[in-house]
């Protein structure tokens, strides 16, 4: 395909721009079954032994792979393989396949119908059904590389300059990507929450998804990826690929703390899933942790980490930031990210069951009081005066209170035991709608709230982020949700508490104005975002970002916020 600089749109997905030749990958190609043999000839107890080898040897590919990425990536990156894991010995699909090599199916094609019967299921129950496809599929395909002898596309060793152009990228395969060899990837589907989009953003590659018109990319097409303004370019011009590799590294790093332009303070600072995260972050500029996710100390184990493990990891992260604010929240297990030895009961929509603060210390105060225990230890080391502790999924003010009297009881444990405590500032994550309703009563009893807008987008939409068919629903500039954000931030200051948003929507540049606009104190995001959203802040005028933020506010319709902000997202 030739042109003149041809412009594909799509959702940019990090602050970053690249330049190179279009690969095309299909994880599909060669994975279709010949067709079967006479059943009479097919011995089904060889083909059942083909099945579990096959298996086998993917449980161990997948464990591998989710290892890999929890030490290259990151612990809620790698979560997604555990979904891969569990879907290997569904009963459902287990019962499929041994039903197809008893009606005389060779295991390949026991494999692809199974699959292809719990995967048209998924899609027509909808919902959070719907979007387990994908992982799936990817399983599915695992199982038919080793029954067809299909070699993978490895990933890792594509050639230098290359930018890497499919349909959908599952986890499996962002996760292999060598950001010093890949200028980048666009995929058709998927939008700034989905997976692939995360995992770009946590390995600092250039990418845009949702690209309408890609099927006429050809492989060996020099491409522009601009994962800042969203466009894809084909057969860019000299000039444009001039300047996409002059901003291909994104905004200078800052190291120190930023203000608008009128000289209001914004923390912007860092999401990290392990302690090893944390000298990356700081690299980037950030100015503290806004989201410590500790549950990555609970996953790819047997049992719960004990209280020393988990006060030498707070400790890691604390030392690594000298005394800046380390944002750490509570266990926060379920929905997206089960922990099989937990035993707890997944529920018809895990989404809206046990999870957060209903878990720990709902259903297991023992894990709760014990990471209790070691936060508090940590917050009394020389390291720990900028230790916060936040709660996750509180919607009521009673919950909030529950989990207030248990730290305090914890307190007085350790002080009975004499050993060396603090108390660190406390805080809640806002959700859902109840605790955007509820803002005020709970920024009284602590000492901030900060927006978790992927899951407050999701649960004020009623649309998951996963499921491209209600991917514009999930978005959190549709009214509904800016009003939420809106209401949490201005009851929390007017009861003295400070705010903070900790959501994928805080590391998008484009948004930077309408957040301070809407007062927030601090930003937390993907390290490779800090840059640019430190860049952007220093360009705001404070006054003007509120008018916006007003104006936005009125709006009715997202296209409307969309018009009010002048951006193409």
């Amino acid at each position: 395909m030739t042109g003149d600089g041809h412009t594909l749109r799509g959702v940019g997905a990090t602050p970053l721009a690249g330049v190179g030749t279009a690969v095309r990958y299909d994880p599909d190609a060669d994975l279709t079954p010949p067709d079967p043999p006479d059943p009479e000839t097919v011995d089904e107890a060889r083909e059942r032994e083909r099945f579990e080898t096959a298996r086998d040897h993917a449980r161990e590919a997948l464990e591998a792979q989710r290892a890999e990425t929890a030490a290259r990536v990151g612990e809620d990156e790698a979560a997604i393989f555990d979904a891969h894991l569990q879907f290997l010995d569904d009963p459902q699909v287990e019962d499929g396949v041994a039903g197809h090599l008893a009606d005389g199916l060779p295991a390949e094609h026991a494999v692809d119908r199974a699959f292809g019967e719990a995967i048209a299921q998924f899609e027509d129950a909808g919902g959070l059904m719907a979007e387990r496809t994908d992982d799936l599929r990817e399983v599915r395909n695992r199982l038919l590389r080793r029954l067809l002898d299909v070699a993978a596309v490895d990933l890792s060793a594509l050639p230098a300059g290359s930018v890497v152009v499919a349909e959908r990228l599952g986890p499996a395969d962002t996760a292999q990507l060598d950001p010093e060899r890949v200028a980048g990837f666009v995929t058709a589907t998927g939008g700034r929450t989905s997976h692939a989009a995360i995992m770009a953003r946590s390995l600092g590659i250039p990418a845009v998804v949702g690209v309408d018109g890609l099927e006429a990319v050809e492989d060996g097409d020099e491409l522009v990826v601009d994962g800042d303004a969203g466009e894809v370019v084909v057969d860019p011009s000299p000039e444009r690929r001039e300047r996409a590799r002059e901003t291909g590294t994104g905004a200078e790093v800052r190291h120190e703390p930023v203000t608008t332009a009128d000289g209001r303070a914004v923390e912007v600072a860092a999401n990290i899933g392990t302690a090893a995260e944390a000298a990356g972050a700081r690299e980037q500029g950030a100015d503290g942790v806004g989201l410590f996710r500790t549950e990555f100390l609970f996953l790819e184990r047997d049992s719960p980490p004990s209280e020393d493990e988990q006060y030498e990891a707070v400790v890691d992260v604390l030392e690594a930031f000298d005394g800046d604010r380390v944002v750490v929240r509570t266990l926060d297990v379920g929905g997206d990210k089960p922990v099989p030895y937990l035993d707890t009961e997944e529920g018809s929509n895990p989404f809206l069951g046990v999870r957060g603060v209903r878990l720990a210390p709902g259903e297991r105060p023992d894990l709760f009081e014990t990471q209790l225990r070691a936060l508090l230890r940590a917050a009394a080391t020389d390291a720990g005066d900028g230790l916060a502790v936040m709660f996750p999924l509180v919607a009521t003010v009673e919950e909030l209170d529950g989990v207030l009297d248990r730290v305090q009881a914890v307190a007085g444990a350790l002080d009975e035991a004499g050993i060396a405590y603090r108390i660190p500032e406390l805080g809640v994550m806002v959700e859902t709608p109840a605790a955007a309703f509820v803002a005020g009563d709970l920024a009284e009893r602590v000492d901030f709230l900060s927006t978790g807008t992927n899951d407050l987008t999701q649960y004020v939409m009623a649309a998951n982020r996963e499921d491209e068919r209600v991917a514009d629903l999930h978005d959190p500039l549709h009214p509904g949700v800016l009003r939420a954000i809106d209401r949490t931030v201005t009851a929390a200051h007017e009861a003295g508490a400070w705010v903070g948003m900790c959501g994928e929507m805080a590391g998008d540049p484009d948004l930077t104005g309408l957040l301070v606009g809407l007062g927030l104190d601090e930003l937390s995001m993907s390290a490779v975002t800090v840059p640019a959203v430190k860049e952007r802040v220093t360009g705001v005028d404070t006054d003007e970002a509120r008018a916006l933020a007003e104006r936005a506010l009125a709006a009715e319709t997202r296209e409307a916020v969309l018009e009010v902000l002048g951006n193409g997202r």
